[in-house]
């Protein structure tokens, strides 16, 4: 089949919701529509797609969805036909699993009918995400996906792999780690806690990082995202999973929207500041600045 998309669109991320949520989305969705074709398609919001909307509508209508996968904040929709909806949930995306017609509403924004009777609805109150169809064996020649970095938990997630990635960079460590080109899957939030918890100020440059730093921080991301998965992610905002329930991770954020509370390891007030543009919590006595 041919190809009618083109290589250089992507899906640009963003933070909310991390690696976590995705993960758990993923095996929401995997457990409700694996094995069922698609039936019928409706996108009520062209600018959704990335790419031609009409070819989207008439590749998909027909498959049947094979599985769900994930790479970094990216789900990956495996189709039988050869290609896989890549989907972005941005800030507020989600999808749900109904038969009843009261899902659908004005927010609804992709409707994919399944041959069980029921209706994968993708839900965007403000229309940040995206979706994209590409061929399933040439995913890693997706500009997208091919920029990201090792994710935690993954067998590239290694010490060799990251410290030339963080130390080429004179910029701070906090705004490196949300860099999805150096490491992919944290967003703010979890940058937040893996820094507490590893004892270094978010202002920190990222070249004056310790060989003993770097392995901190890639043993406190392991460890942030194996917790928070466990606990379905974390519902800070609006967050649900497919199954349209909430995450419990943000009961054990140490710091993250904690200013103004004590820190929990030692009592000190924690402060928000902005680091790269971006609301940071941390402990000013436990993290200081190298």
């Amino acid at each position: 089949m041919e190809k009618w998309h083109h290589k250089n669109n992507q899906i640009v991320g963003d933070n909310m919701p991390e690696m976590p949520e995705v993960e758990t989305v993923r095996r929401g969705l995997n457990a409700q529509v694996k094995g069922c074709k698609i039936t019928h398609v409706e996108i009520r919001y062209q600018n959704l797609i990335t790419g031609d909307v009409e070819q989207f509508v008439e590749f998909v209508t027909g498959s049947t969805i094979t599985n769900v996968d994930r790479r970094a904040k990216f789900l990956l929709i495996h189709l039988d036909n050869g290609y896989t909806i890549i989907s972005h949930l941005r800030m507020e995306g989600r999808y749900r699993i109904s038969a009843d017609p009261a899902a659908i509403d004005k927010h609804s924004h992709a409707i994919f009918t399944l041959d069980n009777g029921q209706k994968m609805i993708y839900n965007d109150v403000r229309k940040f995400g995206r979706m994209q169809l590409w061929n399933t064996d040439d995913l890693d020649d997706n500009r997208s996906i091919a920029k990201l970095g090792p994710e935690p938990l993954s067998k590239g997630f290694t010490f060799d792999k990251l410290k030339p990635r963080i130390m080429r960079h004179r910029k701070d460590i906090k705004t490196v780690l949300l860099d999805q080109s150096v490491l992919s899957g944290l967003g703010n939030i979890y940058v937040d806690e893996v820094l507490w918890k590893v004892k270094i100020h978010p202002e920190t440059s990222a070249n004056h990082l310790s060989d003993k730093d770097i392995q901190n921080i890639i043993e406190a991301s392991n460890q942030e995202m194996k917790a928070a998965i466990a606990s379905g992610g974390s519902t800070v905002r609006s967050y649900i999973d497919a199954t349209g329930h909430k995450g419990n991770m943000q009961n054990s954020l140490k710091v993250y929207g904690k200013e103004g509370t004590p820190c929990p390891r030692c009592g000190t007030e924690i402060e928000k500041i902005k680091v790269g543009g971006r609301g940071t919590h941390f402990c000013p006595k436990c993290q200081v600045i190298k």
